[in-house]
């Protein structure tokens, strides 16, 4: 199996379709008994530069201390995160889709190996 390198999953973090030559990797990132996990450090990741954004215009622009706005945005990947992993199911299926497998793939796997085919 092949692993895309730095700059391909960062790529494939925002949404790239990969080379075919990473579609069984593809398949094994949304099907792994850490398929959750790695979702959720593929929510973090790309909103990373969101957070670091928000975090210079906050400090420059308001008066608010640097805590208050660091308590700000851990919130804000804490409900993003907890809402995009109530949908990690379906978005797995639609990279599952986007790299040519059939609706269903990633649940279906999933199920044969007996793991959550979603979250909660």
């Amino acid at each position: 199996m092949h692993r895309p390198g730095p700059w391909r999953w960062i790529r494939y973090v925002y949404g790239a379709r990969l080379p075919e030559r990473y579609r069984e990797w593809v398949l094994h990132d949304a099907t792994a008994s850490t398929w959750l996990l790695r979702f959720a450090v593929r929510v973090c990741f790309e909103s990373l530069p969101w957070l670091a954004a928000a975090f210079v215009l906050l400090v420059t622009v308001t008066p608010l201390p640097v805590p208050a706005v660091l308590a700000a945005l851990v919130l804000s990947l804490v409900l993003s995160l907890f809402f995009t992993m109530t949908s990690a199911d379906e978005l797995a299926e639609v990279r599952l889709v986007k790299h040519g497998f059939p609706r269903g793939t990633g649940k279906q796997v999933r199920a044969e190996h007996g793991r959550a085919a979603t979250w909660p």
